[in-house]
């Protein structure tokens, strides 16, 4: 006995589906903060290729960003009110980016969406501070702090702390986990480093991170 056999689609809605992706794909490889490999990311997903569901996500069987050790790496010579610039870190797999917000802040966040590992694009025209932004769900994260403003991402960002130094060269230094304070990310990178130099860095008073 033959199975059930769906019903047809009314007449234009593959053509339909297919003119939505093609216009999504335009619109993100023409925004310059995209990478390759996150274009490569987001046509997959939108097309049907994403693989691995949310429970995998939050069972933590993903690479965590943050988990590879690294020291200070500098990523630009110098970022201007509005400007980003994306780079990897801590690992070759942890990719992120730094932002100078409009009244100067330097903010620095991995841009792997915490809802399903998309790529996280920065839309500097979107409000005063512009938004950190997931096309794959519609996932939005404050540009400020990283937290979730809206979409389907459970945790805020991972954040990358980012400095300055005297001749305006933009570092990275150290890693946040998400919901991690960006001190308590950086001894817990020093620790796994140096130790000692932990302890005298005031990090031995801090709660130990896993």
């Amino acid at each position: 006995m033959s199975g059930p056999v769906n019903p047809p689609e009314p007449d234009g809605a593959e053509d339909g589906r297919r003119a939505e992706r093609a216009a999504l794909r335009e619109r993100i490889s023409a925004d310059p903060l995209t990478t390759r490999r996150d274009y490569l990311r987001i046509v997959a997903t939108v097309s049907g290729g994403l693989v691995v569901g949310s429970t995998v996500v939050s069972a933590g069987v993903l690479h965590r960003h943050g988990d590879g050790e690294a020291g200070a790496v500098k990523v630009a010579d110098r970022l201007e009110p509005g400007q980003a610039i994306s780079f990897d870190y801590p690992g070759e797999d942890d990719r992120a980016m730094a932002i100078r917000l409009p009244d100067g802040t330097l903010v620095g966040y991995s841009t792997v969406c915490t809802h399903l590992a998309c790529g996280v694009l920065w839309r500097r025209d979107e409000g005063t501070d512009g938004d950190l932004y997931c096309p794959c769900h519609e996932g939005k994260f404050d540009s400020r702090t990283g937290e979730v403003t809206g979409g389907p991402p459970p945790r805020p960002l991972p954040k990358v702390v980012m400095v300055e130094d005297a001749q305006g060269a933009v570092w990275a230094v150290g890693t946040a986990r998400s919901g991690e304070d960006e001190q308590e990310g950086l001894c817990r990178g020093l620790r796994q480093r140096d130790p000692q130099l932990a302890d005298r860095a005031g990090c031995a008073s801090r709660k130990s991170g896993k």
